[in-house]
């Protein structure tokens, strides 16, 4: 005789019902599941999802995906007592579960708790060591530990695996510029011109970069050989911090002898948003005896292993309104120190050392004193470069540009401008 036979009918019944019982309060469960995400994602209504969630738990109580779930709308909804609870409910049935896990720590993390966020992740990594989401909301909250090397080798992790990583990708170069408390760099740049001027602009620099509580701070000396006179720069750059999302750009510069503005100023309000995307506002202020005033707007967007970057320049002038726009395109071979550039754009950018002669209107003949602010409208131009970076021994960095300007210079005379540049950064 079988096994069933020996098994009285009625404990083979009972046991048939609360397995039908379970399966139907599971598939019940499923379906307010769907219901409750439907009404938090589809309608944003929060407190039906909420409602939903807790109907489901009170047929599943232990069904820790919606449980987790239910501890994230809590914390959307700023009922961060309530979403420990849901999270530790969690932890304490399966300690180390990776969204629970996440879920809990990004909240303590936006909550500036960055102890508890520390330890609650690395609770989940040792049990999903590879967890990509993991280590990114780790290297987050390193960064703002200000552990930056540490975090600069969580996301290095990240991108060796997963180099088409958008979320990781985006963090790297904010990371990388604050993960060495010293920068020294050097530049030359060589400029030939075949129309406009007989010889050729010869541009050097020299820098000094320092990671202080407030953000970098980097001063600047540049020296310039054009139209057979030297110049002398002296610059001072910074980017102070205001929170995770928000940072500035604040710069100055003095020159005595007219090869450069006799001062320029810069600021910026930079944004880290959502989606990988960030953005910037600000302004660039040059005098060669009379002020010229630039503002300028630019959108980026990291997507897997590319960069795009589009800005424009704006220059009030007395009849009318200038302006220039570029794009610019980085393709990242590996860390946030290897990538080929490539960018296109019309008009001129008073970022670059090399135009801010051209803005202040200078002509072949003319003497340093002689120069003086003219309107942006004739400096037509198109624009073209190419460049390439490289990090080798972790700590050094070399950079190649080559660029093409097509520069009006003289009411419908354009000539042709070639740069060369080459550029060394040593972090310490």
């Amino acid at each position: 005789m079988g096994f069933f036979s020996k098994v009285p009918a009625y404990l083979i019944a009972c046991f048939c019902f609360l397995f039908l019982s379970a399966t139907l309060k599971a598939q019940d469960s499923d379906e307010l599941f769907r219901q409750a995400r439907a009404a938090a994602f589809d309608k944003k209504n929060y407190p039906l999802a909420i409602q939903i969630s807790k109907e489901a738990l009170s047929k599943s109580p232990g069904y820790k995906d919606i449980r987790v779930f239910l501890g994230r709308l809590y914390t959307w909804t700023d009922k961060t007592d309530s979403a420990r609870v849901e999270f530790e409910a969690v932890l304490k049935q399966e300690p180390g579960h990776e969204d629970a896990s996440l879920a809990y720590a990004s909240l303590e993390y936006w909550n500036d708790d960055n102890k508890k966020a520390f330890e609650l992740v690395n609770a989940g990594l040792d049990l999903h060591p590879d967890s990509k989401e993991l280590l990114i909301l780790k290297a987050k909250i390193l960064n703002s530990l200000s552990l930056y090397p540490e975090a600069d080798k969580v996301i290095t992790q990240i991108l060796k695996s997963d180099p088409k990583n958008t979320e990781a990708r985006a963090m790297a170069q904010r990371i990388k510029d604050n993960s060495s408390k010293n920068k020294f760099g050097i530049s030359y740049d060589f400029v030939h011109f075949d129309k406009q001027f007989t010889d050729p602009w010869q541009l050097a620099s020299i820098d000094y970069g320092r990671q202080t509580k407030l953000g970098s701070v980097t001063a600047r000396i540049n020296y310039a050989n054009r139209f057979k006179t030297n110049g002398l720069q002296f610059e001072l750059d910074a980017y102070p911090r205001i929170s995770p999302t928000f940072y500035t750009y604040v710069s100055g510069g003095y020159s005595a002898d007219g090869i450069f503005p006799n001062y320029r100023a810069g600021f910026s309000l930079y944004a880290n948003l959502p989606a990988s995307y960030e953005a910037d506002a600000g302004f660039r202020l040059l005098n060669f005896g009379e002020n010229t005033w630039i503002y300028t707007l630019s959108l980026g967007k990291y997507f897997k292993n590319y960069w795009f970057n589009f800005r424009t320049y704006l220059t009030p002038d007395q009849s009318a309104l200038s302006h220039s726009y570029s794009l610019n395109v980085r393709y990242y071979l590996g860390g946030a120190d290897d990538y080929i550039r490539f960018g296109a754009g019309t008009g001129l950018s008073p970022d670059i050392s090399s135009n801010t002669v051209l803005i202040g209107g200078v002509s072949e003949g003319e003497t340093p004193s002689s120069m003086v602010v003219t309107s942006i409208d004739r400096l037509k131009s198109n624009n073209l470069n190419l460049g390439f970076v490289h990090s080798f021994k972790v700590f050094n960095v070399i950079s190649l540009n080559l660029s093409w300007l097509n520069q009006e210079y003289r009411k419908s005379t354009f000539g042709n401008q070639i740069t060369g540049a080459i550029s060394y950064q040593r972090r310490f």
